[in-house]
């Protein structure tokens, strides 16, 4: 792993780059982190799916908020009002106007490297990255071949800047993975980007695993884990099919 500054339009982002053992150019996949922030679950995660072939790119989207400290997962899942109190302080600045403005920067930033292969990347993300995954391949239609979210919230809901309402401009292959019981992606949401989804003709699947919101990472206590194997074998089929 290795870390770079990128120039956005308010500052400058860190991001963790993960490259494939050998030599490249490789395809790229674009990460957006969920509402935890950088830590080392994310880590493992980047490193593994490099270990697949693809050339990671892992932005530390709370740089507005200035420096902080790898969160407990465990205490955040449990206390209701650290969970606000985190939202109120990060949340602010991760608005998906903002994280679009910087999701062309780090496009940039990728199609400048020489380790990259030219074309359309993959994009994922989870929990709130997931919303941020949808939004980026229907802002940036050119320029990403498949996207996915793991147990994303927000994807369909009747704000102005909802990502579904972005289906029709969409051109990469989407798949969608909800849990089950899901407040911030609940049965009617599902619907809803389904219907999105299928009038405008986007190649997609969405499926809802028998896990918690947040199953994918090993730090959560919620974790599962065979949904996050389950999460892994669809990530690399969607990746693989697309961009290799």
């Amino acid at each position: 792993m290795s870390t770079i500054n990128i120039a956005t339009r308010d500052g400058r982002c860190p991001c963790h780059v993960y490259r494939p053992a050998g030599a490249g150019p490789w395809p790229a996949v674009l990460v957006f982190m969920d509402g935890l922030g950088i830590r080392p679950a994310l880590f493992e995660l980047g490193e593994r799916l490099a270990g697949h072939g693809y050339f990671v790119l892992l932005p530390d989207l709370y740089y507005r908020s200035g420096p902080y400290q790898p969160m407990d997962a465990r205490a955040i899942f449990g206390d209701p009002a650290l969970r606000k109190m985190l939202a109120d302080k990060f949340r602010v600045h991760t608005t998906l106007s903002n994280v679009m403005s910087d999701a062309g920067a780090f496009l940039d930033a990728l199609a400048a490297q020489p380790d990259v292969k030219p074309g359309r990347i993959g994009v994922t993300g989870y929990c709130m990255g997931g919303s941020m995954a949808l939004a980026a391949a229907g802002t940036y239609p050119e320029r990403i071949a498949a996207a996915a979210s793991f147990h994303g919230g927000g994807l369909a809901t009747d704000a102005p800047d909802s990502p579904h309402r972005l289906a029709p401009r969409i051109r990469a292959t989407v798949y969608v993975a909800g849990a089950i019981e899901d407040p911030s992606f609940p049965d009617d949401m599902k619907q809803r980007l389904e219907e999105a989804l299928t009038n405008a003709g986007v190649d997609h699947t969405l499926e809802t695993y028998p896990a918690r919101h947040g199953w994918v990472f090993r730090d959560t206590p919620v974790y599962d884990a065979a949904a996050s194997e389950r999460h892994w074998r669809a990530l690399v089929e969607l990746l693989d099919s697309a961009l290799k």
